[in-house]
């Protein structure tokens, strides 16, 4: 017979042991390594920043069955950790270019919580496949609202640069007046507590306690974009990380960055990594941004652009091991062989660009490895550009070039063989380690 205290215990010590095992696969930290249940944890992941829209697809086909098709590919193919865009500001032209959405914020400090419907509905299917997500709640750049919306909201960008395609010049003397911007600041804090905060319409689960959240990222690639702006921009970066550690103890915080080529100063990136709330380090790597090839001339620059990959990253690989955190290989891509958009055409150049980049993932010579993982840019599944339209247009299926570039530039589309021969063989390395 079973007493009515003995019934007590048996529910506290059940209650005890599932607590226990929804806490047990968070992703922590353990010096310069990534750890779940305290075993390392590296990885090979990509950029699918598209994911947390495609739950939100009227057509079944084009959302939720090509979600589903997506990662049960990517896993397949030992891809497991994931990139997401967190919410979108505002809508329509800015900075020349149709932005991505729905927007989570369509105006200032107003917010569309069904559009975090397709964020819970990616987070609730990555579960079930022991995936881990990295959410970037805003973003640096114009393709999906980001620092310029906010920006544009409280009346600090002049009317004709609202909409207009603007000079690299005017780009940095905009966004830079963010980390500045005190409502901007306060609109953002909103959309980051929107997220952080939600339980998710399909599991039932609180963000906070979700494992399949590795972590909270301040935004994609954000820079002071000019000096006068680094003092503000560091103390944001120490606000926002605090603030996000106040409400969620679980998850990982880092802030998306580029690293030298996103501050112009190592001393600067190294201070911003520094922060006790910011647990890892992040890089992006791109070759044809920064002029390491000329031109669709990808052949004959190759070469160099191995030279200058390879020493990005070691010229990242001290700061990591300084402070004691791991390092990320967050962003990194190239174009297709003649730099095609066609998904038939090759990829060898990029083939063995990414064999160089994945080769980092856990296993540095001459030390203890730092770099836990890498996402390449960016994954695009089954979508396909649009023959005879170089660029995206409203309704077109998202792949992983974002609207301002051409549709096909980096993707890495689910009929490229030979790429993914390089990621699964890398990913199978990692797990047999």
């Amino acid at each position: 017979m079973i007493t009515s205290r003995s019934l007590l215990a048996v529910i506290l010590v059940l209650t005890f042991v599932t607590l226990s095992f929804a806490q047990s696969g968070f992703v922590k930290t353990g010096g310069a390594i990534f750890e779940v249940n305290g075993k390392p944890y590296y990885f090979i992941g990509t950029n699918y920043w598209y994911g947390s829209l495609l739950g939100l697809e009227k057509n079944k086909k084009r959302g939720l069955d090509r979600l589903r098709k997506e990662l049960d590919f990517l896993k397949s193919q030992g891809v497991t950790n994931l990139r997401l865009l967190g919410g979108a500001e505002g809508s329509g032209l800015i900075n020349g270019v149709i932005r991505v959405g729905p927007p989570l914020q369509p105006t200032q400090g107003q917010f569309n919580d069904d559009v975090l419907k397709g964020l819970d509905i990616v987070l609730a299917e990555m579960g079930k496949r022991d995936m881990k997500g990295v959410i970037f709640i805003s973003n640096n750049w114009e393709w999906s609202g980001g620092f310029q919306q906010y920006l544009i909201w409280n009346g600090l960008v002049p009317k004709d640069q609202e909409t207009r395609k603007l000079t690299w010049d005017e780009q940095r003397d905009i966004v830079s007046k963010f980390y500045g911007c005190a409502k901007c600041k306060e609109s953002y804090n909103l959309h980051l507590s929107r997220m952080v905060d939600r339980t998710n319409t399909v599991t039932g689960e609180r963000y906070i306690d979700d494992t399949a959240i590795m972590a909270w990222e301040l935004g994609n690639e954000p820079r002071p974009m000019r000096p006068y702006a680094h003092n503000d921009y560091k103390a944001w970066i120490s606000d926002v990380s605090a603030l996000i550690k106040s409400k969620d103890k679980n998850h990982l915080v880092t802030i998306g960055h580029e690293g030298f080529m996103g501050t112009e100063s190592l001393e600067l990136f190294e201070q911003i990594h520094a922060d006790k709330n910011v647990d890892y380090l992040a890089i992006h790597i791109w070759a044809k941004n920064w002029g390491w090839f000329t031109g669709d001339k990808l052949a004959e620059g190759f070469p160099n652009v191995m030279e200058k990959a390879t020493e990005y990253v070691a010229r990242h690989i001290p700061i990591a091991k300084k402070l004691n955190k791991p390092l990320v290989l967050e962003e990194f891509g190239l174009p297709r062989d003649q730099h095609s958009f066609d998904p038939s055409s090759s990829t060898d150049y990029r083939d063995k660009y990414f064999a160089k980049m994945l080769s980092f993932v856990g296993n540095q010579p001459g030390g203890d490895p730092v770099v836990a993982g890498a996402n390449f840019w960016a994954f695009g599944g089954t979508a396909r550009p649009v023959k005879g339209q170089i660029f995206w247009k409203a309704g077109d299926e998202y792949m992983g070039d974002p609207p301002m570039e051409e549709q096909g530039l980096n993707t890495i589309f689910d009929s490229d063989k030979s790429t993914w021969k390089v990621l699964s063989s890398t990913a199978r390395a990692i797990r047999n380690r």
